[in-house]
């Protein structure tokens, strides 16, 4: 098997869920005791979500192209960010060493369209909904966005970073998102990418009404598949 290299803590509450979701798969398709061979590079949320706020993504590609290349002197063969917002430096991660690093939208376009989906709604932290490096991958793709109004992101983004990345699972959270799932089903979305890796904490494919396309087991599942290659 080849080894998967994790840049991760970006929250430790999904990095978790990839932890599940590979090597419960590389068990399903393997049998008996076989697990993944995982290298982790777990950051400090608070530092990052503060240069977040800043707005100082200098600083966060230094942390994270320190942390790829930590993975690639470990014996790591690709590369994985779990998260979707710090997907927007993944170029400059990218470049930072020879790995492949596999791309979360690569791996949620590749489900959309296989659903024979064209436009779907975006739920994920404001800089996720409102900047446009996963909006054009996806359209690179084919895949239309719609994002919420101005208040439904301010509230997805407040339930992610005050709730979930803090393990906290509420229900009349839950039934908020739900209601921006309608509305923008209303709007003419096919679907809904739960486009942070810690909305499915919460939300489940087919709340709302619309097939949902979970990013984080889509990213987890596409380790695997490079794994076993």
């Amino acid at each position: 098997m080849k080894k998967i290299g994790l840049i991760g803590g970006m929250s430790w509450e999904s990095t978790a869920l990839y932890y599940q979701h590979i090597n419960r798969e590389v068990s399903r398709r393997r049998g008996g005791l076989h697990s993944a061979p995982l290298h982790l590079v777990s950051l400090d949320f608070q530092e990052i979500a503060d240069l977040q706020k800043q707005g100082d993504w200098a600083r966060m590609t230094e942390i994270l192209q320190t942390a790829a290349r930590q993975l690639a002197n470990s014996g790591a063969e690709a590369v994985l960010i779990c998260t979707n917002t710090m997907h927007r430096i993944a170029p400059q991660v990218q470049a930072a060493t020879d790995l492949p690093l596999l791309h979360i939208a690569d791996a949620t376009a590749d489900a959309v369209l296989a659903a024979g989906l064209s436009q779907v709604a975006l739920l994920g932290t404001r800089f996720t909904m409102e900047q446009a490096f996963m909006r054009d991958h996806l359209a690179a793709r084919g895949i239309q966005c719609l994002v919420p109004d101005e208040p439904g992101r301010a509230e997805v983004h407040r339930i992610i970073f005050e709730e979930l990345c803090r393990g906290q699972v509420l229900d009349a959270s839950r039934q908020s998102l739900i209601a921006q799932v309608q509305q923008l089903a209303a709007r003419g979305a096919q679907g809904v990418i739960l486009g942070c890796t810690e909305l499915t904490m919460s939300l489940q494919p087919g709340d709302g009404g619309l097939p949902g396309f979970d990013t984080t087991a889509l990213h987890a599942m596409a380790a695997v598949d490079f794994c076993l290659s």
